[in-house]
């Protein structure tokens, strides 16, 4: 490291390293052939350390030491990892050199001391993040804005250990960077999906971490902050007052519904469980018109924001029971015992994921039953785990894993598969999966959680166990039709049948979206029909003198 030894350099770095109250040691990971970064990196931190007695280096071979490889998630060399009294999931792959030289000693210093120099407040919010969140930030030891991005990652994980921040050199892991298209730095990437380009605040990597790991957090976050700067117009759901219309549901055709319902200058109320609906566990959409390809979170955001840019009263975190037909009007009960009243219901309240009905299986939803392997997948890197289903949501379910599991076992209980065949074959192809057909699921096994999955051959003449820490379920969704059982007639599966204008048996209802029969359950679909649906509820209203027409509409267009 002789450019960085001149006496000027030196002095700076006796400077800086003076204020240094706790020792760190420096694990160096190298490999004996053919990484020559290895040996420079080996320079640097020699020539580093020699300059404090508080700093420690401790170089080990991967092939000498693999145990410690293997405790400290090594994966490329050469590899940097600070300690202090503990390992905080900070990690440099590459030299740190150049640029990154100073976000090197920024780490250091931030371990000794402990102290990340963020706000009390914010040290706050990011020590909540429950989820396992890893960042990788690619670099390159040129580029003075880098640098930033890596001392905000390296901040977040030393306050948080389920954070992992990696430096990653782009020029000595191409086949990486390659990977993750990195064509100009930083470029960050959260849990190996979204992705942050160029340098920023530590705010905005959290709210990008919550964006990817805790969405409905994140939303919360995001709506407060639309509320101060006033660009939210969005007020409290009301008891004892009548709305024009009372749209039941948080999905698309639900804000499609809301915003044409608003847009028509009618009193608009909204209740549901969340926004998003099926939206919220899909990582990435394709083919919604003007989005050739999107990520699920960021439509969902953009439909949010439009849609609370209209005047409308929101009720969320709770759920519906019952809706009621009174002789004038309509009753819809919540599971906190509220009652609200409109005029006429737009009802969408999409599907939720079917269960098997076998032993043990609501015991341990949450605790090892999912139904979300994009969101989940990271969870279970290097463990194993069953997919059950035979369609695309399956096939897809397993595709997301395999960057992650060691092994995966796909149940179906049939000898055919329903999903694409190009699908079927990419899977196939992977040797990490493992085919159990024609078999069913009898029971699932464990105490606390789940670790087993009992599962029997079609013919009912073999019956095995298999070991895993987690299942998927990926059997279809089941329409969340429930609290209007009682007040209009379902179809054999369960879903509300509506007119080619969303309308429905009984006058002033109307629904749309996946609870419906309309057949193609589709983003696209759901917007459309959410819109007709408002369109159909506007003219019922004005019809009945229930609600006054919007001076300039032309009547074809209700």
């Amino acid at each position: 490291m002789p450019e960085l030894m001149d006496e000027e350099t030196r002095a700076k770095l006796l400077e800086i390293l003076s204020t240094m109250e706790e020792s760190v040691t420096l694990l160096l990971f190298t490999e004996k052939v053919q990484c020559p970064a290895c040996h420079t990196q080996q320079e640097i931190l020699e020539a580093v350390t020699a300059l404090s007695d508080k700093l420690e280096l401790k170089v080990l071979n991967s092939q000498e030491h693999q145990q410690e490889v293997e405790q400290y998630n090594i994966d490329k060399f050469p590899a940097t990892v600070p300690l202090g009294e503990k390992d905080h999931g900070i990690r440099f792959f590459g030299m740190t050199a150049g640029e990154e030289f100073s976000s090197f000693l920024e780490t250091i210093i931030m371990i000794s001391t402990g102290h990340s120099e963020l706000a009390p407040q914010f040290e706050v919010l990011v020590g909540s993040i429950e989820q396992p969140v890893h960042i990788q930030v690619f670099v390159t030891l040129t580029c003075p804005y880098c640098p930033k991005m890596v001392h905000a990652a390296h901040q977040l994980a030393y306050l948080n250990e389920n954070i992992r921040s990696d430096m990653i050199e782009a020029s000595q892991f191409r086949e990486l960077a390659m990977k993750y298209q990195v064509e100009g730095v930083p470029k960050t990437t959260i849990n190996e999906t979204t992705v942050l380009e160029g340098a920023h605040p530590e705010a905005i990597l959290y709210i990008t971490i919550l964006r990817a790991v805790d969405p409905e957090e994140y939303r919360r976050i995001e709506a407060t902050m639309r509320d101060m700067e006033g660009i939210r117009n969005i007020r409290p759901l009301e008891e004892h007052h009548t709305y024009d219309v009372i749209i039941v549901g948080g999905g698309p055709a639900a804000m499609s519904a809301a915003l044409y319902a608003a847009r028509k200058s009618l009193d608009v109320g909204l209740v549901a469980e969340k926004i998003g609906g099926q939206m919220t566990y899909t990582a990435r959409i394709e083919n919604y018109l003007g989005f050739p390809g999107v990520e699920g979170n960021e439509l969902l955001e953009r439909f949010q924001l439009h849609m609370e840019s209209y005047p409308l009263s929101e009720l969320l975190d709770t759920t519906v029971t019952a809706v009621e037909k009174t002789p004038e009007e309509f009753e819809i009960h919540t599971e906190d015992g509220r009652r609200f009243n409109a005029y006429t219901v737009i009802y969408c309240a999409g599907k939720e994921y079917s269960l098997l009905g076998v032993p043990n299986e609501e015991r341990f939803v949450g605790h090892g039953i999912a139904f979300c392997a994009t969101c989940d997948a990271p969870l279970y890197t290097g463990r194993s785990v069953a997919v059950v289903g035979g369609a695309n949501s399956a096939f897809t379910a397993v595709r997301d894993l395999l960057n992650f599991a060691e092994e995966i076992h796909l149940i179906h209980r049939r000898e055919t598969f329903k999903a694409d065949a190009a699908l079927i074959e990419e899977v196939k192809g992977n040797p990490k999966v493992k085919f159990h057909i024609p078999y069913r699921v009898v029971s699932f096994t464990g105490d606390e959680r789940l670790t087993g999955v009992e599962i029997q051959s079609a013919g009912g003449n073999q019956t095995k166990t298999l070991k895993v820490d987690g299942v998927f379920l990926e059997i279809g969704l089941s329409p969340n039709s429930e609290p209007v059982k009682e007040l209009i007639t379902l179809n054999e599966r369960g879903e509300v049948p509506v007119n080619p204008d969303q309308s429905t048996e009984l006058p002033g209802f109307f629904a749309a979206g996946d609870v419906t029969d309309v057949p193609a359950k589709q983003i696209s679909v759901a917007v459309g029909d959410g819109a007709l649906a408002a369109l159909t509820a506007y003219k019922y209203l004005v019809d009945r003198d229930l609600a006054a027409m919007k001076p300039g509409i032309d009547d074809e267009w209700l």
